[in-house]
């Protein structure tokens, strides 16, 4: 898998459990930042340097002149998770990794404990989703279940109320995010599943006018992370 943008690249450097996950890393030889190589290099990395039409080829976006090769993104488990964390976030089959980027990186900006993600139709923490969330990815946990369903009942299990984004949902306003809580953010087009959303123990929705249908996952999403941060100041 191969990460990219200087951000990124700074972010990881400063990261010693992520940078166990890095393989190599790829330099553009028109006009490289030789602070990173030296970096790298002395992490014990291998940094190769090449031209730019071949980076543009290992990237599928704007590499900024670094592109780290990585063996796999690494998960956290729900158990680790479990032993300190009260604010997650639960996405139900985001799709678009900009979307899931931009969620990470607010998630982060407002304390969020961790970020759950199924791990079958539902975009992966891949290199635009990192890119986009610009190195906060390494700033909150983020853990791959295989159902989400299963993983909301183990949520409740240990004491957390699950609070659902939905259009026909109370005023999320008057809700309550103290406590150990769980929102879970639909998918871009068809919001939460319908097996999701009978197992919240709550419904929000943010009030809009009618001349716009829906807002965006991630705008979304940092309205209602916000709200939680306000309570709990």
């Amino acid at each position: 898998m191969y990460i990219y943008g200087k951000n990124v690249a700074k972010e990881v450097l400063k990261n010693s459990k992520f940078m166990k996950n890095v393989k190599k890393v790829y330099l553009q030889a028109e006009n490289f930042e030789k602070t990173f190589q030296k970096a790298f290099e002395n992490a014990k990395i291998p940094v190769e340097i090449i031209p730019k039409f071949k980076m543009d080829d290992l990237a599928k976006g704007l590499h900024q002149g670094i592109i780290i090769e990585i063996n796999a993104f690494p998960y956290e488990t729900l158990e680790h998770v479990l032993e300190n964390g009260t604010f997650f976030v639960l996405l139900d089959h985001i799709e678009d990794p900009h979307n899931l980027g931009a969620i990470v990186r607010t998630s982060a900006a407002a304390g969020a404990d961790a970020i759950f993600l199924p791990k079958n139709r539902a975009v992966s923490m891949n290199g635009t989703a990192m890119k986009t969330s610009a190195g906060a990815f390494l700033q909150v946990d983020v853990v791959q279940v295989v159902n989400l369903t299963d993983a909301i009942k183990t949520l409740k299990e240990h004491g957390f109320w699950i609070i659902g984004t939905d259009m026909e949902g109370e005023d999320y306003r008057k809700l309550d995010y103290q406590g150990k809580v769980a929102l879970v953010i639909g998918n871009e087009g068809k919001g939460i599943s319908p097996l999701v959303k009978k197992n919240c123990d709550f419904l929000a929705s943010i009030p809009i006018s009618s001349k716009v249908e829906s807002l965006n996952a991630s705008v979304a999403a940092g309205i209602f992370l916000y709200e939680v941060v306000r309570q709990r100041k």
